[in-house]
């Protein structure tokens, strides 16, 4: 078709693009003088009204999103039957063409993935899902700007007639488990397929691998979400817990919205940038004081009277609080250094070394996330009888704790805590013997210098059984 006149105006200069409904092509709009991108529906589907409506209501979409970071529509028309739609032409790479040469730094990914979430957002207050969130659909134009395209499988919220649930379209490497299984897609679809964008964009890989569709679908309905951490140990950890949050199995477990998403990464972008309350800490240098000028020295007299009272009441106070601060009859209690800081875990699974291991693994980022409304669970027992299990949590990188607070709900258990270097052990005990954990129970850490990128809460239930849950896990330095 490349040379073809299309309505008289557009001449066809080369092809840029297929999919599986149509063809993309560069052209010149002899009219207003200017390069265009112009898509053609594939002739085998010009018979087909159910394409050729969602090929319409494509064009009618898009028209309605003026929005920086969406490809704007131009025209749309008819050609011996043909149905096209003229677009702004990007002269750029696209997202997956961008991560061939290596994944991106975060800062980079996470300004991309903001444009991208802000676009899609702006279609979600409009009434449109993309459900076909992709690298590939995602152009960057001369200044680096990102452009979403093709909603081709877009769908209204409240549209009938096209595209009813029970069918599945999008792209498996990016498809949420809902859409796989041809559920109703909502906007928290988009969510999912733009958090598995941005781990692709950290790594330079797409979350599941198979050998075809259906592999990888299914790999996205029944597997937790990778962490990039496992990928990309510089990756901080705010950004791996905000990327398997949008990627959660359950919608209800993603962001409320495609807002709350693009909230969560600019918070990410500034702890990077040192001005999150989290993140690297700016270190400002004092100023330094202006000189005065000198001034003859003058005899001062001070009043010994009232300086001597100030002294004695020091050090009444400092006695006061030497004999308060003191154990039974030992050494006196000397507080924690002032350096000591939050360290954010990530709940990674769990460890169960005399079971089948089915602690529910999926589920430990809930005793991490911030959130005492959800929580890791263990197995419910009629007897417990095994020497324990563990719910295994990894550092931002390897450290050595002072303190780990475990909030607890449901059956009372004891438990110690562990470190290790291996998400699969061995493990060393760090607290000495079992304690006995109620809703909250805070250990002292030993760690004797090692640092530890692995801690383990290693917990016994009664014997007559129960469940363990563990709804938060805190830690400092």
């Amino acid at each position: 078709m490349v040379g073809e006149l299309i309505s008289g105006r557009y001449e066809l200069e080369e092809l840029v693009g297929s999919g599986g409904m149509s063809n993309v092509f560069r052209a010149h709009d002899r009219l207003l003088e200017r390069t265009v991108a112009l898509k053609i529906l594939h002739e085998q589907f010009t018979r087909d009204e159910d394409y050729v409506e969602r090929f319409r209501r494509e064009a009618r979409a898009v028209a309605q999103l003026a929005h920086p970071n969406i490809v704007t529509v131009i025209d749309r028309g008819e050609q011996d039957g043909r149905q096209y739609i003229v677009f702004e032409y990007v002269d750029g790479q696209n997202l997956k063409e961008l991560t061939a040469g290596g994944p991106l730094d975060p800062r980079e990914a996470i300004g991309l993935a903001l444009q991208v979430a802000r676009a899609l957002s702006f279609a979600h207050e409009r009434g449109l899902v993309h459900r076909d969130v992709k690298p590939q659909n995602v152009l960057l134009n001369d200044d680096g700007q990102a452009k979403v395209t093709d909603f081709g499988i877009a769908r209204s919220l409240d549209v009938h007639g096209v595209t009813q649930t029970g069918t599945v379209l999008g792209t498996s490497d990016y498809i949420a488990p809902e859409q796989a299984r041809g559920q109703k897609v909502d906007p928290k679809t988009d969510i999912y397929s733009l958090g598995a964008v941005l781990y692709e964009l950290l790594t330079g890989d797409v979350p599941f691998k198979g050998d075809n569709f259906v592999a990888v679908a299914m790999r996205h309905v029944n597997e937790p979400p990778p962490s990039v951490l496992d990928r990309r140990p510089d990756c901080p950890l705010r950004l791996d817990l905000a990327i398997q949050r949008a990627m959660a199995k359950d919608p209800e477990e993603r962001f409320g919205s495609m807002d709350e998403f693009c909230a969560e990464l600019e918070a990410c972008l500034a702890e990077l940038d040192g001005r999150g309350g989290e993140g690297a800490t700016m270190i400002v240098p004092p100023q330094p004081k202006p000189r005065r000028a000198k001034r003859p020295r003058q005899q001062i007299r001070i009043p010994w009277t009232p300086v001597l009272l100030v002294l004695l009441a020091a050090l009444l106070v400092a006695g006061g609080a030497y004999l308060l601060l003191r154990e039974d009859g030992g050494t006196p209690f000397v507080a924690k250094s002032a350096t000591s800081k939050p360290v954010h875990l990530l709940g990674t699974g769990a460890y169960d070394p005399f079971g089948t291991g089915g602690e529910h693994d999926a589920a430990a980022s809930r005793a991490t996330d911030r959130n005492r409304e959800t929580f890791w669970d263990s197995e419910h027992y009629d007897n417990f009888t095994k020497e324990g299990v563990g719910l295994v949590l990894k550092a931002p990188d390897s450290t050595s704790l002072s303190k780990l607070t475990v909030n607890s709900v449901g059956t009372s258990f004891d438990a110690q805590i562990k470190g290790g270097d291996s998400a699969t052990g061995p493990f060393t005990d760090l607290t000495g013997a079992f304690q006995p954990v109620g809703s909250s129970k805070a250990f002292e850490i030993d760690t004797h210098g090692n640092k530890y990128l692995y801690y383990m809460v290693w917990l016994k239930l009664p014997f007559e059984g129960g469940q363990a849950q563990i709804s938060e896990v805190t830690a400092k330095t």
